[in-house]
């Protein structure tokens, strides 16, 4: 039976925020199946909260050596992974994917896909470049829905710049280096059980957007525990389970993370009462701060021209004096050019 701390600390230790890994880059995020990456910055701040002495040119170089992409994945949505993650569960989602791109009628996929491959061989391009050009090929189309379309049913990779974060406002998109070798379902469900389990069959189908995994993780060789609900909960046999009563330190996690955006029932984290502090309705996940293992308040980052602040809104009471040192040290990483730092509590927006 565990309890709702012990799940806590399980998936802490799997997502290393209980102790930072000793690793490079590629393995951390390797180790998590991915981090969230629905813009730029978010991917740098939850790596730095996860792995020892990360630098931000570490991630720089494994993007553009391509060991790191940044690629439409899990729910459709933007993901950081491993080139070889991509290449393994791009095919097992393309399902998820499929479905999406059909929220649009008219449009020959099949045809619009093939177009996009042959048009993006010749090289990366920018989906405002790319559209006029499916426009020739499409006459008379919507060039929102080609363009989405294309999105979810071509194998993409974002193009890593210069830029501060790796990736301009405007990025262009190529096609994968790695050709496409899929795990297969059972692979992807060992995968997130070690980067969040214990877990439900809902938990893996919230985080990935399959359905219908429940026959398929009772057939496979895992554990099944209770939580303190009655709720059966599958796992990896051997996997790390750390007692709820061991410390967990303060942690900082950005916009979008992917442990806020993990479970069906986030409680583990995520008390409900504070679901509407952290979920807007213009679909942003703001980023959070954790206290003894849960959310316990959101964060902002505002620069002013040498001046940096860290804005902390606590949920309920809170000694700031526990988030001074991990916080200031990420308003350092973020802003290594600034001369002030400084942490603040303000209301909630």
């Amino acid at each position: 039976m565990l309890s709702l701390r012990d799940l806590n600390r399980a998936t802490l230790a799997r997502q290393h925020l209980l102790s930072r890994h000793e690793g490079d880059v590629a393995d951390v995020v390797h180790r998590l199946a991915g981090l969230q990456a629905q813009e730029p910055r978010p991917p740098y701040l939850g790596v730095w909260s996860r792995l020892a002495g990360f630098e931000r040119d570490d991630l720089h170089a494994a993007l553009h050596a391509r060991t790191l992409v940044r690629a439409t994945l899990w729910r459709a949505t933007l993901h950081l992974v491993t080139a070889a993650d991509f290449a393994a569960f791009r095919p097992v989602v393309a399902p998820v994917l499929e479905a999406a791109a059909r929220r649009f009628d008219g449009v020959d996929f099949e045809a619009v896909s093939a177009a996009a491959q042959r048009l993006l061989a010749a090289g990366p391009m920018t989906f405002n470049e790319l559209r006029p050009r499916l426009l020739e090929e499409f006459p008379g189309g919507y060039d929102r829905a080609l363009g989405y379309a294309v999105r979810m049913l071509t194998p993409l990779v974002i193009e890593p710049t210069d830029d501060r974060w790796s990736y301009p406002r405007d990025p262009s998109f190529g096609l994968p280096a790695a050709p496409q070798a899929p795990a297969g379902v059972p692979a992807l469900i060992e995968r997130y059980l070690a980067a969040f389990g214990p877990a439900t069959p809902a938990d893996v189908q919230t985080w990935s957007g399959l359905r219908g995994l429940r026959p398929i993780m009772t057939g496979m060789d895992l554990e099944r525990v209770k939580d303190f609900t009655g709720r059966e909960l599958f796992d990896l046999p051997g996997a790390p389970r750390p007692d709820g009563d061991v410390p967990a330190p303060v942690r900082f996690l950005p916009d979008f993370d992917t442990l806020i955006l993990g479970h069906a029932d986030r409680t583990r984290v995520l008390a409900d009462e504070h679901k509407g502090f952290v979920a807007t309705k213009n679909l942003r996940v703001r980023a959070v701060y954790l206290v003894d293992g849960f959310a316990a308040g959101t964060w902002q980052i505002k620069r002013s021209g040498k001046k940096a602040r860290l804005l902390v809104s606590p949920f309920g009471e809170t000694d700031l004096s526990l988030l001074e040192e991990e916080g200031l040290r990420l308003l350092a990483f973020a802003e290594p050019d600034a001369a002030s730092l400084t942490l603040e509590a303000v209301d909630a927006v």
